[in-house]
């Protein structure tokens, strides 16, 4: 089987209020005013598919929030996103491909958080058989093409392939490819789902 997942929220906790409580600090910018100013709208979603730089991203959502902040101190926020891995999650990564399954990351991210998990969350890429990152693509769940993409690229049709992720749209979309899919609604979703799986199966690929 393929064993698809998902990075925020599915392998690793983050939390938005966190980056703008950094970014209120920096520019001393009430938290209260900056917190309807922030949008995961347009300038988000074209940093995640690589259609813009870094530095033009920062420079968009400054703008969007009103708020005088330099590249470094953006990027500090921004990082600390990231609360911390769920090591049930790792080690079930571990444990599936030990089995001979295929485990990989799909993402909607972008460098700076790529980067910033390379260094602190390594434990994430050596757990993976490879990391679909939407920036590298150039194209982000729910798009149905890079759920068709991973399919192709890991050769396997949908049936041998399971989703999980904590959007329901992106559960929606990969499931109209015809992707197994499951809900991570909260951290016990998991563990819980491969408490019933038994590892003693060698994969069928």
């Amino acid at each position: 089987m393929l064993y698809i997942f998902d990075l925020g929220n599915v392998i690793i906790d983050i939390d938005f209020k966190r980056v703008l409580a950094v970014w209120s600090n920096l520019s001393g910018t009430p938290l209260a005013t900056l917190t309807p100013k922030f949008s995961q709208g347009e300038a988000i979603e074209k940093h995640e598919c690589g259609k813009i730089s870094d530095t033009e991203f920062a420079e968009r959502m400054c703008d969007e929030m009103e708020v005088s902040l330099s590249f470094k101190q953006f990027a500090e926020g921004w990082n600390t996103i990231f609360i911390g891995v769920r090591q049930e999650v790792i080690e079930l990564m571990n444990k599936l491909r030990a089995q001979g399954h295929r485990v990989v990351v799909l993402s909607n991210t972008n460098r700076l958080h790529i980067d910033y998990c390379s260094v602190h969350y390594p434990e994430i890429a050596v757990s993976a058989d490879f990391l679909y990152l939407s920036h590298e693509l150039r194209m982000r769940k729910p798009n149905l093409d890079i759920f068709n993409y991973v399919l192709a690229a890991e050769g396997v049709t949908a049936d041998q392939a399971i989703f999980f992720d904590d959007l329901l749209e992106n559960v929606e979309a990969a499931k109209k490819s015809g992707i197994n899919v499951i809900h991570v609604a909260d951290r016990s979703v998991i563990p819980d789902y491969f408490k019933s799986h038994d590892f003693s199966l060698p994969s069928k690929n």
